[in-house]
């Protein structure tokens, strides 16, 4: 099959988007189930600005589609995935997410997620 211009463009995209850890670590964390702002941004710990310019990146090159419940803002990995997207992500679950900083963020949020804050149910 050829490859148009149109899929190297999407590729590219799709790799520029995870050349990056904290982006990497947004997409870990979603895999699972959708999350609150507050959660990623006290899992990743880089504070509220640089979580919520990773977050706008990835939405802007459609990695993450974003649902507004209330004043909450819940982040989510797109429900119809381009195919390059997810056979990246597929990729990545079997490849990086496996290394410390993926799992020990998984353990934070598992800790965060029984706080308070953001939805009660996402």
């Amino acid at each position: 099959m050829a490859v148009t211009h149109t899929n190297t463009e999407q590729v590219v995209a799709i790799y520029k988007c995870l050349c990056d850890v904290n982006r990497l670590r947004i997409l870990n964390l979603l895999r699972l189930e959708p999350q609150c702002v507050c959660h990623i941004e006290k899992v990743l710990g880089i504070g509220p600005v640089r979580t919520s310019q990773q977050l706008a990146y990835l939405r802007r090159h459609e990695m993450v589609e974003v649902e507004i419940r209330g004043t909450w803002r819940v982040y989510g990995l797109p429900a119809k995935p381009c195919r390059e997207l997810a056979a990246n992500l597929a990729c990545l679950q079997d490849c990086i997410f496996e290394g410390k900083i993926f799992r020990d963020d998984l353990a934070r949020l598992k800790k965060i997620r029984s706080s308070q804050c953001g939805p009660q149910q996402i």
